[in-house]
C-alpha cells in the first residue's frame, strides 16, 4: 500500500480536487446515487471550506491530491460537506483516513460531534459512515439544520428517497 498523507488543502490544490470530485461522480453514478451530467464543488465553495471550515487533502507520494474531505463548523457540529477519493484510490483506506483526520479535528476543536447527509443505498456511503460509527437521524431526531439540508438537495435534483442525515457524537452520555 501506498503511503498516504493527509494534510490541509490549499488554494493551488483546488482545480485537483475538483477533478478527483468529477471523477468519483462516476462510481455514484454506476450505484443509482446520482445521475445527469457530473458536476463539481465551484472553486469558491472549496475556497470557502477551506478558509472558513475545514478542507483537508490526502496526497499521495509528490504531493499529488487523491481525496479530499471538507466540513464547515456549525452550532457545535462538524458537518462533512463533501468527501471523495478517486477511483482508482478508492478501497485503499483513503477516505477511512481522511474521515478519521477530520473527525479527530471536530474533537480538537470540542465539538459536539459530526453530521453528514449522503445516500442511503450506495455500499460505500451510508455503511461506511455506519462503521466509523455514524448513525442515522430520521424523523422528529432530524435538527432544523439537517431537515433544510436535505431539502436543499431535494431541491437540487437528489432523489429523497435515497437521502439520509446521519450524524456521530463525540462524548456520548453514559
Amino acid at each position: 500500500m501506498t503511503a498516504i498523507t493527509i494534510k490541509p488543502a490549499r488554494p493551488e490544490h483546488i482545480a485537483a480536487l475538483r477533478a478527483i470530485e468529477l471523477a468519483a461522480f462516476e462510481t455514484l453514478r454506476r450505484t443509482g446515487a446520482v445521475n445527469g451530467s457530473p458536476v463539481a464543488t465551484s472553486e469558491e465553495d472549496f475556497d470557502q471550506l477551506r478558509l472558513k471550515g475545514v478542507l483537508l487533502a490526502a496526497f499521495r507520494p509528490g504531493g499529488v491530491p487523491v481525496g479530499f474531505v471538507g466540513a464547515i463548523v456549525t452550532k457545535h457540529w462538524l458537518h462533512i460537506a463533501e468527501m471523495d477519493v478517486h477511483p482508482d484510490w478508492q478501497q485503499q483506506g483513503t477516505g477511512r483516513r481522511l474521515l478519521n483526520a477530520m473527525l479527530a479535528e471536530g474533537k480538537m476543536r470540542g465539538l459536539q460531534g459530526a453530521t453528514l447527509t449522503t445516500d442511503r443505498f450506495a455500499p460505500f456511503n451510508a455503511t461506511f459512515y455506519a462503521s466509523l460509527g455514524f448513525t442515522p437521524v430520521e424523523g422528529d431526531a432530524l435538527s432544523p439544520r439537517l431537515q433544510t439540508l436535505l431539502m436543499e438537495e431535494t431541491h437540487a435534483g437528489l432523489d429523497p428517497k435515497r437521502r439520509i442525515a446521519m450524524q456521530l457524537v463525540y462524548n456520548p452520555a453514559t
